[in-house]
């Protein structure tokens, strides 16, 4: 009888630790499998990255910040605001990343290196490189914008497509897309010298 007891103990002693050892191979290839990425979703190692914070100009309350990114030959621009008037209003690069002066005329005009009439993104009679559009604020006077093109690089050297050493600039009001030479939308009231 003793006998038994002491075959059957054994037994359930080596089943126990054989389960663990199973059980920890389990966990072991589990966590392998899960910290493994695939290569197209990794960073690139050249990928650039600027954030500007946006001050208010003209006697407003609109501040904000905008974060762009380069990478794989695409520039992505995230701007969020806050302190805008609910409604409609222009965000555009302008030539210089100077927000010294109180309504931001320090900052030039819209950043137009090629020389072509203000217009919508993407028109094919023309548009600034620096025509992003306009962004709708909330009740809240909140803001977001998402813009992705690869006709802006960060400090590649490129005259035409350069965003270094230039200035973002939300409007008071919506840009009209054809009013010349900056679509009539009214002051500036927030400046961010980006861009530096």
């Amino acid at each position: 009888m003793k006998t038994k007891i002491v075959i059957t103990a054994f037994l359930a002693i080596t089943l126990m630790f054989s389960c663990k050892k199973d059980k920890k191979e389990d966990t072991e290839v589990m966590e392998t499998e899960a910290v493994e990425t695939p290569a197209a979703s990794k960073p690139t190692p050249d990928a650039k990255k600027v954030k500007v914070n946006l001050t208010s100009k003209s006697g407003s309350k609109v501040t904000g910040n905008a974060v762009f990114t380069e990478d794989n030959g695409s520039v992505k621009m995230v701007i969020v605001l806050g302190g805008l008037d609910q409604g409609t209003h222009a965000i555009h690069l302008h030539e210089t990343a100077d927000c010294t002066a109180e309504d931001a005329t320090s900052s030039g005009g819209h950043w137009n290196p090629t020389g072509q009439p203000h217009g919508k993104w993407g028109d094919a009679s023309g548009y600034h490189k620096g025509d992003i559009g306009n962004v709708v604020a909330d009740e809240n006077g909140h803001a977001t914008k998402n813009f992705t093109t690869d006709e802006w690089c960060i400090g590649c050297g490129d005259a035409t497509k350069d965003i270094l050493g230039k200035a973002i600039i939300v409007h008071q009001g919506e840009d009209d897309f054809k009013s010349q030479p900056s679509g009539n939308a009214g002051a500036r009231v927030s400046c961010g010298g980006v861009i530096e």
